[in-house]
């Protein structure tokens, strides 16, 4: 294959260019134990996303230099194009696909459904973990347009030009719990969410096997909570996975022109001293 692909590409369109030099398939895992190393599409790479896409010891993002290094190890060229999925409905892949972004690699799509789809389908698996001959991949251009920071939140509170979008569950953004229960020990100082933040949920999104829903209907469900293309938006979640999520529906599969994710979210908002907070739903 020569040319782009994305934003999103099927399990039949994969299953057809596996093997090509110029298609990079990469899984992008929380726990890559319980996932990637249990058995993945043959020659995908890892992506670890403790590991990979977080900077330590800071808390943040991998920095452009950091993301050189990964796209080297992984073997990627700036002209490949990349298929990224994983675990969890690909929220941990959509998170890879954001950073990708911002560091400017744009020939880069996921695939719909994830590894639950690629599993249901009876499609190849393999424990074989392939060898990439290192790139010289180097980052051109770095858009972080694309993220929100606490001061931006802040000073965007209330504007009626800008949307936040809480994306967690509605116990979550209730204040009925701190932590989903995926993460049972990961929680903040305080439950709630941002004040002026609409509930949407980011599994409103997807079908029961993990594929999207017709964009049609993501259309609506968004314009009927008030999130509509002439506003900016802002996503949050607990750590910025989920929220790439619906970052993902929002600017690449329905053309919103200015969506970021807050990726400090709530793990950051709820621990912030003075941080303004609600509980409750929404009115």
């Amino acid at each position: 294959m020569s040319g782009r692909v994305g934003p999103l590409v099927e399990p039949d369109w994969l299953d057809k260019h596996l093997g090509e030099e110029d298609v990079k398939v990469v899984e992008v895992d929380y726990d890559p134990e319980t996932a990637y190393r249990v058995g993945h599409i043959p020659g995908a790479f890892l992506i670890d996303w403790k590991r990979d896409l977080n900077k330590y010891p800071e808390r943040d993002i991998i920095d452009q230099y950091g993301f050189e290094s990964l796209m080297r190890r992984l073997g990627i060229r700036n002209s490949d194009a990349v298929i990224l999925y994983g675990d969890y409905n690909n929220w941990f892949a959509a998170f890879a696909y954001w950073i990708f972004k911002i560091y400017g690699h744009d020939n880069v799509a996921l695939l719909n459904g994830g590894r639950k789809k690629w599993i249901e389908t009876s499609r190849p698996m393999t424990r074989e973990e392939p060898r990439a001959t290192e790139s010289d991949y180097r980052v051109t251009k770095v858009d972080l347009s694309l993220r929100a920071l606490f001061i931006d939140v802040l000073r965007n509170l209330w504007r009626r030009d800008v949307v936040l979008v809480d994306v967690r569950s509605p116990d979550e953004y209730a204040g009925r719990v701190t932590a989903p229960p995926e993460y049972p020990n990961e929680q903040a100082q305080r439950g709630g969410h941002i004040p002026g933040a609409v509930n949407i949920p980011w599994s409103i999104a997807v079908r029961e096997d993990g594929t999207f829903k017709p964009l049609e209907e993501l259309r609506r469900v968004y314009a009927e909570k008030g999130v509509t293309p002439d506003r900016e938006v802002i996503v949050y979640c607990r750590i910025g996975e989920r929220a790439a999520f619906t970052f993902y529906v929002l600017r690449e599969l329905l053309g919103y022109p200015r969506v970021r994710v807050y990726d400090g979210s709530w793990s950051e908002w709820g621990n912030m001293v003075g941080a303004p907070v609600k509980t409750g739903e929404e009115p």
